[in-house]
């Protein structure tokens, strides 16, 4: 069951975003950045926590789920560090998906050849 939860609400997720490319003139990069400050703002608020819980994976890998991350990294920084949390919070808490984006990327860019357009 709960895989199904994530591959619906994942899919759901998903597919408010293919709407908004669709039916809007927003730039798919403007849509990934609205996804990531509203998972920023839900977490601030509260609101995402429960629902990623519940959802699980479907809730955590979209945008959403990394804007909710950092907004978790900045809460348990400024605990820990106080005010200078708010610069390093976020940093280490996605540091290992930016990471693994950037490896990802440069390892992508050796296999294969640019196309130019």
């Amino acid at each position: 069951m709960m895989f199904l939860k994530a591959f619906v609400v994942g899919g759901l997720i998903c597919v408010v975003g293919q709407i908004l490319i669709d039916t809007t003139n927003l730039t798919p990069a403007r849509i990934l950045v609205s996804f990531v400050v509203l998972g920023v703002l839900l977490g601030a608020l509260g609101i995402y926590a429960p629902f990623s819980e519940w959802a699980g994976a479907g809730a955590n890998i979209p945008l959403t789920g990394f804007g909710n991350m950092l907004v978790q990294g900045t809460k348990q920084a400024i605990r820990d560090y106080g005010w200078l949390g708010i610069l390093t919070g976020p940093l280490s808490a996605g540091s290992a998906g930016i990471t693994a984006a950037m490896l990802s990327g440069v390892v992508v860019s050796f296999l294969t050849k640019p196309k130019s357009k």
